[in-house]
């Protein structure tokens, strides 16, 4: 419970009261991030399918799908997404970089950045939602899902943190190896069952769209710590975003 509350009170606006706030629920709270991810990607799903029930259409629909994520994490991995491209595209130190991730206000890099990923992200869905509705549901419920567990990898035994405060340094290199991997197992097993639901071929590409996403935030991890030294909050709003939209992207392909 003490996992639970701590991954619905970090990563969710949702009601969840905090009690711990150490390295063990730390631990356990990452690895219960994809369940935080099942319900805002539910969450998601419910406001494109009241859209599309009501005749709003696919694009509509895709725009508040996209939405509710950034509502429920109050745009928090949005922030890190930006402030992360900000560090990245600087092209300064790590500490530099860091400050100016701190900062409270947006370079260009990450108006950029989040100007490109939104339209990606509602592209995908519109795309999904227009070959049916089920597709789009299950594709806004697996980004989700996928983003979190994107976290889970993230906080991971030997991924450092870059700060000695805030909730990277809490979370980071917390979860052991063979937890983040059985974990890991478990969802892309359920996205394949979720892409079954329509046929064999849908059950490969779930779980191929998923293991993309996982790919691609990977990537970005690596390129981070290398870069900052290490992962900070920003850093996992970074990652988190990448796989939700590759996730939702990759789904459109094939």
């Amino acid at each position: 419970m003490d996992g639970l509350r701590f991954a619905f009170g970090t990563l969710t606006v949702l009601p969840a009261r905090i009690t711990r706030w150490d390295r063990d629920a730390a631990r356990a709270g990452m690895l219960c991030a994809p369940l935080a991810g099942l319900i805002v990607g539910m969450c998601a799903a419910a406001a494109g399918g009241v859209a599309l029930f009501l005749g709003a259409g696919p694009l509509l629909a895709a725009v508040l799908t996209a939405a509710v994520p950034a509502l429920l994490t109050r745009g928090l991995h949005l922030d890190g997404l930006a402030d992360t491209a900000d560090g990245l595209g600087s092209g300064k130190p790590a500490e530099d970089a860091l400050r100016i991730m701190k900062r409270s206000d947006i370079g260009p890099f990450g108006v950029i950045t989040l100007l490109f990923v939104l339209l990606a992200q509602v592209a995908a869905l519109s795309r999904l939602y227009a070959e049916g509705w089920a597709y789009g549901t299950v594709a806004a419920v697996l980004s989700a899902t996928v983003a979190r567990l994107a976290l889970t990898l993230a906080s991971r035994e030997g991924v450092p943190a870059a700060r000695p405060e805030g909730l990277g340094a809490i979370v980071a290199a917390t979860v052991p190896v063979r937890s983040a991997a059985l974990t890991t197992g478990l969802v892309v097993v359920v996205c394949a069952l979720a892409g079954a639901l329509f046929s064999p071929y849908e059950a490969l590409r779930h779980a191929l769209a998923a293991l993309a996403a996982l790919g691609v935030s990977e990537l970005l991890l690596r390129r981070c710590v290398r870069r900052f030294g290490g992962v900070t909050g920003d850093v996992f709003g970074a990652v988190a975003e990448t796989a939700a939209t590759v996730a939702a992207v990759a789904l459109t392909l094939g």
